[in-house]
């Protein structure tokens, strides 16, 4: 399963005729998409009662990547964090069966320091079992101490673009999922990639993975998820065909 999708759902007025004309935004998005990114969640908690009524809005196969709170990660920096991470997780669980991986956004200027990341996996873990990914920005996390610290804790490290290193470009961390954050380069939030970017970034994708495009700005990330999409079942098409 790689699962493809946006930074909060959309359907940009070019590309509405690739999406059912009828229903709340969030139904026709995932007529088509299998899987998107809550950004919202990062600024301000949601009420359970939210979550919930964004599950009933979906279909069985959709799952909700959930971004933590800036709270925990900026705010704090991954210390004394009990009670708003506890409150996250326990209102983004009103998702029930269609919450997927928890996405841990560190900011830039937070190195990795032992101590605190075992500190602070080891109370995520406390809490909550599922998948879990992490999206450091410095380039101290990309050393082998790191990697084994969240591959024990069955951490996924992201592969982001743009990447401050070689290291950022692929996933790292625990090997069970990909997650993948494209957010638009040269410029940031802004540049869409295109089919030969995308064709080139399929050859990289193991199962199971996700494929976020942030590069929202002006309705590139959901033309290059749709772009994706398309290559990727051509690819399962041609591998049935294949004798």
């Amino acid at each position: 399963m790689i699962r493809i999708g946006t930074a909060g759902w959309s359907v940009p007025t070019p590309l509405r005729d690739r999406f059912p004309a009828e229903g709340p935004i969030l139904q026709r998005y995932a007529a088509v998409f299998d899987g998107v990114e809550i950004n919202s969640s990062f600024y301000r908690p949601h009420k359970p009662e939210t979550y919930a009524r964004w599950a009933a809005s979906t279909p069985e196969g959709f799952r909700f990547a959930v971004k933590a709170p800036k709270t925990v990660t900026h705010e704090r920096r991954l210390v004394d964090v009990a009670e708003p991470l506890g409150r996250f997780l326990d209102e983004s669980a009103a998702l029930g069966a269609r919450r997927g991986p928890v996405l841990i956004q560190l900011p830039p200027s937070l190195g990795f320091d032992p101590a605190v990341a075992e500190s602070f996996l080891a109370a995520l873990r406390a809490r909550y079992d599922g998948e879990a990914v992490l999206e450091p920005r410095h380039a101290s996390w990309f050393t082998p101490e790191a990697d084994t610290l969240l591959v024990r804790r069955r951490i996924a490290r992201v592969a982001a673009d743009p990447a401050l290193s070689d290291a950022a470009r692929t996933p790292g961390g625990w090997s069970g999922l990909q997650y993948w954050r494209l957010h638009g380069s040269p410029r940031i939030y802004a540049t869409a990639y295109g089919r030969e970017r995308l064709e080139a970034l399929s050859a990289h994708l193991v199962s199971p993975a996700w494929v976020i495009f942030d590069n929202t700005m002006f309705g590139a990330a959901t033309a290059d998820a749709l772009i994706l999409q398309a290559i990727l079942r051509s690819q399962a098409q041609d591998a049935k065909l294949e004798p």
